[in-house]
């Protein structure tokens, strides 16, 4: 995975305080690349980003907006939501908080964390989601898998009531 970052240079203090536990980079309106076998994958945007070499960690923690790619490349979703956390060995990202996906086939996830993960190019999570299918179906539950285009997706426990239309029978 090949990471690019956009930094900003500011003014170093020298206080004599201790570096540890503090990020090795920080950013402000930072956009970051993920790739897979050198085609992108994702481009996330967050109002503020540290980066943690040692730990290979980098924290999304103001409002973050990512937009995701097929294997060719082309856009097929939008991620919303306070904050991410990217595991970079693993090629992993969680976001966290209000998280809200909208492919570009109409379909819409709320949730409340969504784990990405980019090897496997698949999405989950174990919390509740409502999910909006294309048709405007609402549909609830608890547990969520899918491909990162939202178009093979199946919720793991659903849950509500469903009505079949006379018309249907």
């Amino acid at each position: 995975m090949i990471i690019a970052l956009g930094c900003e240079v500011t003014e170093v203090r020298k206080t004599g305080e201790s570096r540890e536990g503090r990020p090795d980079a920080e950013s402000w309106d930072a956009t970051i690349t993920l790739t897979n076998e050198g085609a992108k994958r994702a481009v996330i945007r967050s109002g503020h980003l540290e980066k943690y070499n040692e730990r290979q960690y980098i924290l999304l923690d103001q409002d973050v907006d990512a937009d995701f790619f097929n294997e060719e490349e082309v856009y097929t979703t939008n991620l919303k939501s306070r904050i991410a956390e990217v595991e970079e060995e693993r090629d992993f990202l969680i976001a966290i908080g209000d998280v809200v996906v909208v492919s570009d086939s109409g379909v819409t996830l709320f949730t409340d964390t969504l784990s990405w993960d980019n090897l496997r190019e698949k999405v989950y999570t174990e919390n509740s989601v409502v999910f909006i299918t294309e048709s405007q179906d609402t549909l609830y539950g608890v547990g969520f898998e899918s491909d990162v285009e939202l178009d093979n997706w199946k919720i793991l426990r659903p849950t509500g009531v469903f009505h079949e239309d006379k018309d249907e029978k």
